[in-house]
């Protein structure tokens, strides 16, 4: 198969252009605003408070994931070049770092709305899915996150890589992390659960799915593997999510049911 060429701007009028990664970002946001309201008032929360906690969620996405990109993967990069964190059209965002990004504002909020932190998390963990996909939809568009070289037949030359075949793992990340992951919360969601167990679920899921994709993926070609040859950062950052995952959904079997139909 032939990769696709597709401008990465989508839309250019003189010297203004929108990026297709950024309205990737947008289409998460909207996408997660909708849905939110739709199930807003079994949280206790109004339509307002639904637009209040995605303003303070995108803040901790594009800061912690800008953040988090440069610190486990650019360094080097933000050093020479310290103008580079705010070109974020460019691609460079780490899920890790927008997942403390966004823990952090549903900190601030839940505290601000007097509501249990998990409650909180449990409401928006389902939401998070659609947006995580599109912006794997935003890395392919960029021409990121290139994969292994590999025979089968969905293989395509990665441009700038040579003529092999290569996995194209940013739309395996958009199949696990966006679709899978989004009809496995909205379905398991979809009833009231015990306080943390969507939020574990969320995690766990995430986590094996991100490991499982980096045994295709190339690491990061400044980083190349942490350990025996075949460990990446991608897979480190990942294992303290499945654990706290599975401790969380473990936590949860004891906790009461917040939500209500």
């Amino acid at each position: 198969m032939n990769y696709p060429d597709i401008d990465p701007v989508a839309i250019s009028l003189g010297p203004f252009q929108v990026h297709w990664y950024g309205l990737m970002y947008v289409i998460g946001f909207v996408a997660a605003w909708w849905l939110g309201r739709r199930r807003a008032a079994r949280f206790g929360l109004s339509g307002d408070d639904v637009g209040d906690l995605l303003f303070y969620a995108a803040i901790g996405v594009v800061a912690g994931g800008r953040l988090g990109y440069a610190l486990f993967y650019g360094m080097g990069q933000w050093l020479a070049d310290p103008l580079w964190i705010l070109r974020i059209w460019d691609g460079g965002m780490s899920f890790h770092g927008g997942l403390i990004g966004v823990l952090l504002a549903a900190l601030y909020f839940a505290r601000k709305k007097r509501m249990a932190f998990f409650t909180l998390t449990d409401f928006i963990a389902p939401l998070v899915p659609i947006g995580l996909g599109a912006g794997r939809i935003g890395n392919f568009i960029n021409r990121e996150l290139p994969g292994r070289v590999t025979e089968l037949p969905w293989g395509m030359p990665f441009p700038g890589m040579g003529p092999e075949p290569r996995h194209p793992t940013a739309l395996y990340e958009a199949f696990l992390e966006g679709l899978v992951l989004f009809v496995v919360l909205w379905w398991v969601s979809a009833k009231p659960r015990a306080r943390g167990l969507v939020s574990g679920l969320f995690l766990l899921l995430y986590g094996v799915f991100r490991f499982a994709v980096e045994f295709v993926r190339l690491p990061d070609a400044h980083i190349g593997f942490i350990a025996f040859g075949w460990v990446t950062m991608g897979m480190l950052l990942t294992l303290p999510m499945i654990a706290f995952g599975v401790l969380l959904i473990y936590w949860s079997r004891k906790q009461p049911i917040d939500a209500k139909i």
